[in-house]
């Protein structure tokens, strides 16, 4: 009985694979390269998608002496940028920052910022905040020498934590652990929109704590810009209005313009951060593409959430399942020539680091994951920007 369609369609197919290989063997290895029957531009892959001088980098959370593991962790999945928390006292002398670095790019990684929480006498405008200002002063002078190029911070008068529960995504992802945020969950009986002040904690009006943040940037903008420091502020996350009896100034889109407004230099800026964005309901995307057409991102956080009603209700979840478009506010940031550190944050509860990994607990938050999470998300961001670099035609530059 002669041969059935099956196996002529299979040998057909065998053979044309095979004379398709060797004529790629044939080649040379540009040839082997060439993607012109690909609906995108051509990519010598991987080089032209490769983090560059030009492109976005992504960075992780770093302590300026990190023990050899934590950076063997790292490096092994390509990411060199340290984003340090464990900075020392205010203010900052150009020998110890000089030394930190050193002794971090001897271990192959670079600073991408310092992480500094702004002085409480300058959020709650004490007597003794010029002090604390001039501190921050210098500490920016010396950084700038020592070649430190963002200082993150935060602006806080109580950070309302006590909103925050794991939500257990029991339907699609099996159990896994999101850090949700409910403006109205009871903590002892009382929800968090109406916990009082904490002991010592004066009351202010919003206009009153724009005052004390106004005197900041003013005073210390100049001195930033003129060492050649970019200062990132982080928005206020979680950004509900009221937070322990006082307002959060730094919470919503207008309060971010109105920082911007304030102070006209790229020193100026923030860290445009996809999630908080979107908790506050705008869309991160045209967020991004307003700072970034001003000058003003200065750093990247890069997560997503879920929003049941803005600045009230959501929970961080997946990257990949969140409200905002991802990768349009990856490429949004490649099309804006931005090219400091981006760090994807808030690893997500998985099965393996609730079992096995030594780090797990390491976050503040319930619901957050520990090296897995983090892997998960860091494979994501490099592959979103990989893929805006050829939608954008930013290959190989």
């Amino acid at each position: 009985m002669g041969s059935t369609r099956r196996e002529f369609v299979t040998r057909t197919a065998s053979v044309a694979a095979l004379s398709a290989l060797a004529a790629t063997e044939a080649g040379s290895a540009s040839a082997a390269a060439t993607t012109t029957d690909l609906p995108y531009p051509d990519v010598n892959w991987p080089d032209d998608v490769r983090e560059r001088s030009d492109t976005p980098k992504l960075c992780q959370w770093f302590s300026r002496n990190p023990d050899e593991k934590t950076v063997r962790r790292w490096r092994q999945v390509g990411v060199t940028g340290a984003l340090i928390t464990d900075t020392p006292p205010l203010p900052w002398g150009f020998d110890t920052l000089r030394a930190d670095r050193a002794r971090l790019e001897a271990l192959g990684l670079h600073v991408t910022a310092y992480l500094i929480s702004a002085p409480e006498s300058a959020i709650l405008g004490t007597g003794d905040r010029d002090k604390a200002i001039d501190d921050v002063k210098r500490s920016l002078v010396a950084a700038g020498k020592a070649g430190i190029p963002v200082v993150e911070y935060n602006w806080y008068v109580h950070r309302l934590t006590e909103g925050y529960y794991e939500l257990l995504d029991d339907e699609d992802r099996l159990g896994a652990g999101y850090t949700a945020f409910d403006y109205h969950r009871e903590v002892d009986g009382v929800p968090v929109q109406d916990l009082p002040r904490e002991p010592g904690t004066p009351e202010f009006s919003y206009e009153q704590l724009w005052e004390h943040y106004e005197h900041f940037l003013r005073e210390v903008i100049p001195v930033a810009h003129e060492a050649g420091v970019r200062m990132a502020l982080h928005p206020n996350d979680p950004p509900a209005p009221i937070s322990r009896g006082n307002p959060q100034i730094l919470g919503s889109v207008r309060d971010w313009q109105r920082m911007v407004e304030t102070v006209d230099s790229p020193a100026n800026g923030m860290t445009v951060h996809s999630g908080v964005a979107t908790e506050v309901g705008a869309d991160a995307v045209e967020f991004v593409r307003y700072m970034g057409e001003r000058d003003r991102i200065n750093h990247i956080h890069y997560r997503n959430v879920r929003v049941d009603e803005p600045r009230v209700k959501y929970a961080e979840v997946f990257p990949d399942s969140g409200q905002t478009d991802m990768f349009a506010f990856m490429r949004e940031l490649v099309r804006q020539g931005y090219n400091r550190g981006i760090l994807p944050e808030h690893p997500r509860a998985l099965d393996y680091d609730r079992e096995h990994d030594e780090i797990t607990g390491q976050y503040a938050e319930v619901g957050g994951g520990g090296h897995a999470g983090e892997l998960y998300d860091t494979g994501y961001c490099r592959a979103m920007l990989q893929a805006a670099l050829i939608a954008e035609g930013r290959t190989g530059q």
